[in-house]
């Protein structure tokens, strides 16, 4: 009989211990949520020379034919990484009777966020760049950009072992799922 209470009492311990962990653990997702624009503003500015490499030069107007290809495209100077998408605003807030068809969450060489608004009038594919915060990006987009951001850092910086590691764990507790 000693025996087994002695494995009751450990397997009570066990249960006891996982759940101070589990306690833990939303403890510290809760921190890592009400950080989560500064984490990302870090993040970002990490990832400055990753979009400077890997970026793309975001199309900024072109013109469309008949047959709906771009001819005469412009393009922004600055290269930038696509982290999101989500439904189009209603309209530009450079002009209100401007309606916007596709928008984007982009991150600059900079470390800047920005939204990609594009409208098209039949003829012309035309663009608003519009800046914003880490936290308007994640109440905006979501924590998808997060993961697109810290997808991005991990396949470029391969050889940077523990950075990646440590932002494993933290991108982990953030998309921990709520009880």
């Amino acid at each position: 009989m000693d025996e087994i209470e002695k494995g009751l009492e450990k397997l009570q311990s066990k249960i006891d211990s996982l759940a101070e962990l589990q306690e833990k653990g939303k403890t510290l997702s809760e921190k890592v949520r009400t950080n989560d624009a500064k984490l990302l503003e870090k993040m970002a500015k990490s990832a400055e020379p990753v979009v400077k490499k890997i970026g793309l030069n975001i199309l900024k107007k072109g013109k469309q034919d008949t047959k709906g290809e771009l001819y005469d495209p412009q393009y922004y100077l600055e290269k930038m990484i696509i982290l999101g998408k989500t439904d189009p605003a209603p309209c530009r807030p450079d002009n209100p009777s401007i309606p916007v068809v596709d928008q984007f969450c982009v991150l600059s060489e900079e470390g800047l966020f920005f939204e990609v608004m594009y409208s098209f009038d039949g003829f012309l594919t035309d663009s608003y760049l519009n800046p914003i915060t880490a936290r308007q990006a994640i109440d905006q987009y979501g924590y998808d950009i997060m993961f697109m951001l810290y997808s991005a850092l991990h396949d470029y910086l391969k050889g940077e072992e523990e950075l990646i590691d440590a932002l494993e764990k933290v991108i982990g507790y953030v998309f921990v799922p709520k009880k």
